[in-house]
């Protein structure tokens, strides 16, 4: 028996509500939000009266940031449009509230006045930096190459996410776990499964438990002071056959702007890397919601694996997308920021060789307040639009020719009226076939049939036909018609069930493509008319 896919709960804040919006409404669950220490019995403590301090005292300092560290236990219990609401408000000053002059200048840069190119004043920081060029940029300078003579920024800082910060200060923590019939094993095992019956409504309570209890199974946690568990993945291993199957993966739904998905998937392949050194390659089916999540982790929809490794290993859901990940040898995913700034700041460097969009020059005189009105420039007058740069430019078809200094050259104003317009057939032709390639049972048709594999198989087929076959003829402009293009689409579809018997797989897939175009044909005869 199949199962409705609803394997993954997405983690995207704009996907969080998955109990509502996965596949339909379903009541409310009865199961608790979290493991089962979370819903003891024992009375909540006291809450601490706040006491109102000055804003001049250490003390008060202090106890105020304990109040305050009180008021984030509580805080995270509560619902998340109730907690971004209390801190919009808590952001807005009080009304009537004012600050003494003294204090607020003191806080204020000192500011003068410029004229920028369009003669409107404004407001910029009197301290001015005195730029200096070395040797080196002096020689690039002499030889045409652009330099930048500010001291490079760097790549902009980026906040760090909630996740990160919980971490490295003890806040939440994550955990491999197993069912080896241990308690404490247990207890986040009966977390794990409570909070997949929560966020994957859809899927069935006794199948989501069998699945997390399976020896078979193992499980990666996110705990929360102690043994409250917010997030986690169920997976199963195939370390013989080089990957493994992520079967199960859920934050709760409070949480899920904190960026705890990107976390645990980052903590999920460094642990897997550490304890299967031959294990590079992950599976999973995701719903329509998740595959965007997944695809920002590395997932991709073209399956490299060899069919013969994974087909029969893993659970098949209907309605449901495989995508598969590979990991990358020399990449430490859990340094993956660092990495990815120092790659930034490398090709940014090279940008700023062999471009001058860096440089950015004054305003024109010409256009300035008190300048005479009816002012003409000329284009070549102008800094930045310079006809010579020392720079080739090359356009769509590979010819090479000078560039000014923005960049621009003649060839590229011909080539861009050379360039025709897809007309209204084209753009079809292109949908139609985006359309049948993402299909999820497409993956028959996507490349030629290997004739090594099948030997018979060019003496049942006389005219074979696949997918990369029809893009490749679309884009050298092989389809004068709609009608030629569907041509092609129906041999591929003719092809399979000539060769595959009925109630085959493939036969099933050729039947279900066939209705996608033959339904995207009657749409577009619906709009014409």
């Amino acid at each position: 028996m199949k199962l409705p896919i609803s394997v993954v709960a997405p983690i995207s804040p704009i996907i969080g509500s998955t109990s509502s919006a996965l596949l339909s409404r379903s009541p409310p669950l009865s199961s608790p939000e979290s493991s089962i220490l979370s819903d003891s019995d024992v009375p909540p403590p006291n809450k601490k009266r706040r006491i109102s301090f000055s804003s001049g005292s250490d003390d008060a300092q202090g106890t105020r940031a304990l109040l305050d560290e009180d008021d984030d236990d509580d805080e995270e219990d509560r619902p998340l449009a109730a907690r971004m609401a209390q801190k919009s408000a808590a952001k807005a000053p009080p009304k009537g509230s004012k600050t003494s002059k003294k204090a607020a200048a003191s806080r204020v840069p000192a500011l003068s006045s410029t004229m920028n190119g369009n003669g409107r004043t404004t407001e910029v920081e009197s301290k001015i930096k005195e730029e200096r060029l070395d040797d080196t940029q002096l020689d690039r300078l002499a030889t045409g190459v652009p330099v930048d003579s500010a001291e490079s920024s760097g790549p902009p800082v980026k906040t760090e996410k909630a996740a990160v910060v919980e971490l490295r200060s003890g806040i939440i923590s994550v955990t491999a776990v197993e069912n080896d019939k241990q308690p404490r094993s247990l207890v986040i095992l009966t977390g794990l499964k409570t909070l997949f019956q929560k966020q994957l409504p859809k899927m069935p309570r006794e199948y989501i438990a069998r699945l997390v209890y399976d020896s078979n199974s193992k499980a990666l946690a996110i705990l929360k002071r102690g043994y409250k568990v917010v997030g986690g993945i169920c997976y199963r291993p195939f370390p013989q056959r080089g990957f493994a199957e992520i079967v199960f993966f859920a934050t709760a739904s409070v949480d899920q702007v904190k960026g705890y998905g990107g976390m645990l998937m980052d903590h999920f392949k460094a642990h897997i890397r550490n304890t299967y050194p031959d294990m590079w390659h992950f599976l999973t089916y995701a719903d329509n919601y998740a595959v965007g999540y997944f695809e920002k982790q590395g997932f991709s929809k073209d399956i490299t694996l060899d069919r013969s490794v994974w087909a029969g290993y893993i659970k098949d859901y209907e309605g449901g997308t495989i995508m598969q990940c590979t990991m990358l040898r020399k990449v430490d995913y859990l340094d993956k920021t660092n990495i990815v700034n120092s790659q930034q700041e490398a090709i940014m460097t090279k940008i700023r060789q062999m471009s001058r969009s860096h440089i950015v020059h004054p305003g024109l005189p010409q256009f300035q307040a008190g300048a005479p009105p009816g002012v003409v420039v000329d284009p070549k007058e102008v800094p930045g639009l310079s006809t010579f740069s020392g720079v080739y430019a090359i356009d769509a078809n590979g010819t090479a020719s000078f560039a000014g200094e923005s960049g621009w050259s003649p060839l590229m104003a011909e080539s861009l009226r050379r360039t025709v317009p897809k007309s209204a057939d084209r753009l079809f032709m292109d949908h139609l076939l985006r359309e049948l390639q993402n299909h999820n049972q497409a993956w028959p048709f996507l490349k030629p049939v290997n004739v090594d594999d099948v030997a018979d198989y060019l003496f049942y087929i006389k005219e074979p036909m696949d997918f990369s076959t029809m893009e490749h003829k679309l884009d050298n402009n092989q389809y004068s018609t709609v009608d030629d293009f569907t041509r092609d689409a129906q041999l591929v579809f003719d092809n399979c069930r000539l060769y595959n018997d009925e109630g085959t797989i493939y036969h099933k897939c050729a039947n279900a493509l066939e209705k996608v175009m033959r339904n995207q044909l009657k749409e577009r005869i619906k709009r014409e008319s």
